[in-house]
């Protein structure tokens, strides 16, 4: 439409050409050059803006293509999000009568659980009375270390004194040796084993010159060790005695014979009375149980036994 304009404009001029002054001739061709010059420029303009309203359909077309994604999109969520709502519901739904169908059984697992607190504070109560009584126990152990290594010294000292008094009568016996005599300890105790033909004639409670002479040894050890405790064991063998002698049977020769020896030690050593002690055993401790005359021959013996002075340790064991 401005391009015909322009066309009946030119006409016009054209046509009052020859009516117009060089002047005017001159201010119309100016004016016509204007006016070219303004074709060109609407011309460029209007090729611009074709391409800007080509830019703009094509940017229009994308603009619609994302907003048909878009409310696709947003269909698609709204879809999904009335799904979701729905499976909220539901679940919801299955959980209120969930509650209300089992508030019985609600309400035992709490009393369960109560009671398993219950019992848990018990067992914290148990653990610390135990743990009281552990300290207790701990301290008390720990008293009876203490005692322990008392008793332990004492017996270390009562060991020391056996071995020693061994040693003593080993060496006061010492003539004697390989003579059926034997020393040894046992149970903390020395024994002195003399057998028969060391003291005795057979079937005789009285004692001999050899033996006597033993003896005499031996009461000067205990003469000097007041403390030491002596016990006379008498043994025979299983043969009885034969009838209507001065001794009726193997108890009482067993016994004869300890006095016996108690008597010599007692005078020989000038040793107090009240350190020994008869005991007669007849032929019902042996040695050797079988019935040949080695095996009696042991049998027939006297055990002198010393026994140290306990009354330190028994001391520790009452007062503690």
């Amino acid at each position: 439409m401005r391009f015909t304009t322009i066309l009946l404009i030119l006409g016009l001029g054209a046509a009052s050409l020859s009516c117009v002054s060089a002047r005017k001739f001159q201010e119309s061709e100016a004016q016509r050059i204007r006016l070219q010059e303004e074709k060109a420029d609407l011309a460029m303009q209007v090729e611009i803006a074709d391409e800007s309203i080509t830019l703009l359909s094509r940017a229009h077309a994308i603009l619609r293509q994302d907003t048909t994604r878009l409310g696709l999109l947003k269909r698609e969520l709204q879809g999904n999000l009335f799904q979701t709502t729905e499976a909220n519901q539901q679940l919801q739904l299955q959980i209120d009568r969930l509650a209300a169908g089992h508030a019985e059984e609600l309400q035992l697992a709490l009393s369960r659980m109560n009671a398993i607190q219950d019992n848990l504070q018990g067992r914290e109560d148990e653990v610390r009375r135990q743990e009281e009584q552990l300290a207790a126990l701990m301290s008390s152990f720990t008293a009876k270390g203490t005692r322990v290594e008392e008793l332990e010294g004492i017996l270390r000292k009562q060991e020391e004194v056996v071995q020693q008094l061994r040693q003593t009568v080993a060496q006061a016996l010492l003539g004697f040796e390989g003579r059926g005599l034997t020393i040894n300890i046992r149970q903390g105790k020395v024994y002195v084993s003399l057998d028969e033909s060391l003291l005795f004639a057979s079937g005789s409670a009285t004692v001999d010159r050899a033996g006597q002479a033993a003896l005499v040894e031996l009461a000067k050890v205990l003469a000097a060790n007041p403390d030491i405790t002596v016990m006379i064991e008498g043994h025979t063998d299983d043969v009885p005695l034969r009838a209507g002698g001065p001794i009726r049977d193997n108890w009482d020769l067993s016994v004869l014979r300890a006095t016996s020896i108690i008597r010599i030690l007692q005078r020989e050593g000038n040793i107090n009375p009240a350190r020994f002690i008869a005991a007669g055993r007849a032929e019902f401790l042996p040695l050797d149980p079988a019935r040949t005359p080695e095996a009696r021959r042991r049998n027939r013996r006297t055990e002198i036994i010393l026994t140290p002075n306990l009354d330190p340790l028994f001391q520790i064991i009452e007062t503690r």
